[in-house]
Protein backbone atom coordinates (compact mmCIF):
# COMPACT_ATOMS: atom_id res chain seq x y z
CA UNK A 1 0.00 0.00 0.00
CA UNK A 2 1.34 3.66 -0.93
CA UNK A 3 2.67 5.99 1.86
CA UNK A 4 1.21 9.21 2.22
CA UNK A 5 4.66 10.49 1.09
CA UNK A 6 4.50 8.85 -1.65
CA UNK A 7 0.90 9.97 -3.08
CA UNK A 8 2.02 13.08 -1.62
CA UNK A 9 5.15 13.03 -4.42
CA UNK A 10 2.82 11.32 -7.02
CA UNK A 11 0.14 14.14 -6.89
CA UNK A 12 2.88 17.25 -6.54
CA UNK A 13 4.50 15.78 -9.47
CA UNK A 14 0.96 16.52 -11.69
CA UNK A 15 1.94 19.72 -13.95
CA UNK A 16 -2.12 20.73 -13.50
CA UNK A 17 -3.10 22.12 -9.93
CA UNK A 18 -4.48 19.74 -7.38
CA UNK A 19 -6.79 21.28 -4.87
CA UNK A 20 -8.30 18.68 -2.95
CA UNK A 21 -11.57 19.49 -0.81
CA UNK A 22 -13.57 17.75 2.03
CA UNK A 23 -17.27 17.08 1.99
CA UNK A 24 -17.77 20.88 4.26
CA UNK A 25 -15.74 22.28 1.55
CA UNK A 26 -12.58 22.81 3.62
CA UNK A 27 -9.51 22.30 1.26
CA UNK A 28 -7.14 19.54 2.09
CA UNK A 29 -4.53 19.90 0.35
CA UNK A 30 -3.14 21.69 -2.49
CA UNK A 31 -0.27 20.20 -5.20
CA UNK A 32 2.81 22.61 -6.47
CA UNK A 33 1.24 23.96 -8.94
CA UNK A 34 -1.96 24.90 -6.87
CA UNK A 35 0.21 26.25 -4.79
CA UNK A 36 2.13 28.33 -6.99
CA UNK A 37 -1.32 29.31 -8.92
CA UNK A 38 -2.84 30.79 -5.82
CA UNK A 39 -0.06 32.31 -4.22
CA UNK A 40 -1.31 35.49 -2.33
CA UNK A 41 -4.90 34.49 -2.93
CA UNK A 42 -7.37 33.16 0.12
CA UNK A 43 -6.98 30.01 -1.10
CA UNK A 44 -4.78 27.65 1.27
CA UNK A 45 -5.03 24.44 3.23
CA UNK A 46 -7.38 24.61 5.84
CA UNK A 47 -10.05 27.23 4.39
CA UNK A 48 -13.12 27.52 2.58
CA UNK A 49 -13.22 26.87 -0.92
CA UNK A 50 -15.94 29.75 -0.44
CA UNK A 51 -13.14 32.17 0.31
CA UNK A 52 -11.97 32.03 -3.31
CA UNK A 53 -14.61 32.05 -5.37
CA UNK A 54 -17.32 34.19 -6.46
CA UNK A 55 -20.98 34.06 -6.10
CA UNK A 56 -21.67 32.30 -9.59
CA UNK A 57 -18.43 29.85 -8.60
CA UNK A 58 -20.22 29.13 -5.20
CA UNK A 59 -23.41 28.28 -6.77
CA UNK A 60 -21.88 26.14 -9.85
CA UNK A 61 -19.45 24.44 -6.69
CA UNK A 62 -22.49 23.01 -5.11
CA UNK A 63 -24.73 22.06 -7.53
CA UNK A 64 -21.96 19.95 -9.07
CA UNK A 65 -21.07 18.97 -5.07
CA UNK A 66 -24.80 17.63 -5.10
CA UNK A 67 -24.64 15.32 -8.45
CA UNK A 68 -21.43 14.11 -6.72
CA UNK A 69 -23.45 13.27 -3.84
CA UNK A 70 -26.05 11.67 -5.70
CA UNK A 71 -23.29 9.39 -7.38
CA UNK A 72 -21.94 11.37 -10.57
CA UNK A 73 -18.04 10.87 -10.97
CA UNK A 74 -17.13 14.62 -12.67
CA UNK A 75 -18.75 17.44 -14.06
CA UNK A 76 -17.17 20.47 -15.88
CA UNK A 77 -17.01 23.91 -14.32
CA UNK A 78 -15.30 26.15 -16.21
CA UNK A 79 -14.23 26.08 -19.78
CA UNK A 80 -12.58 29.04 -20.97
CA UNK A 81 -9.14 29.79 -23.31
CA UNK A 82 -6.73 28.97 -20.90
CA UNK A 83 -7.90 26.10 -19.26
CA UNK A 84 -10.91 23.10 -18.60
CA UNK A 85 -11.65 22.94 -14.75
CA UNK A 86 -13.43 20.12 -13.40
CA UNK A 87 -14.92 18.71 -10.24
CA UNK A 88 -13.96 15.30 -9.52
CA UNK A 89 -15.07 12.81 -6.65
CA UNK A 90 -13.46 10.92 -4.12
CA UNK A 91 -14.53 7.94 -2.46
CA UNK A 92 -13.86 6.02 -0.04
CA UNK A 93 -14.11 1.84 -0.82
CA UNK A 94 -17.60 1.56 0.15
CA UNK A 95 -18.19 4.41 -2.43
CA UNK A 96 -19.08 7.21 -0.25
CA UNK A 97 -18.23 10.84 -0.87
CA UNK A 98 -15.45 12.00 1.57
CA UNK A 99 -14.59 14.86 -0.81
CA UNK A 100 -13.37 16.27 -4.07
CA UNK A 101 -11.01 17.57 -6.45
CA UNK A 102 -10.69 20.58 -9.14
CA UNK A 103 -9.19 18.99 -12.03
CA UNK A 104 -7.10 21.69 -14.90
CA UNK A 105 -6.23 20.33 -18.61
CA UNK A 106 -5.95 22.93 -21.09
CA UNK A 107 -8.98 23.37 -23.76
CA UNK A 108 -8.82 21.25 -26.27
CA UNK A 109 -7.34 18.08 -24.20
CA UNK A 110 -9.21 15.67 -22.71
CA UNK A 111 -8.52 13.34 -20.03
Amino acid sequence: MPTDELLRFFIDSLKHPFVFADTEHVIRYMNKPALERYKGKPAEVGRSVFDCHNENSKRIILEVFERLKQGEDERIIADNDSNRIFMRAVRDKEGNLIGYYERFEPPGQSA
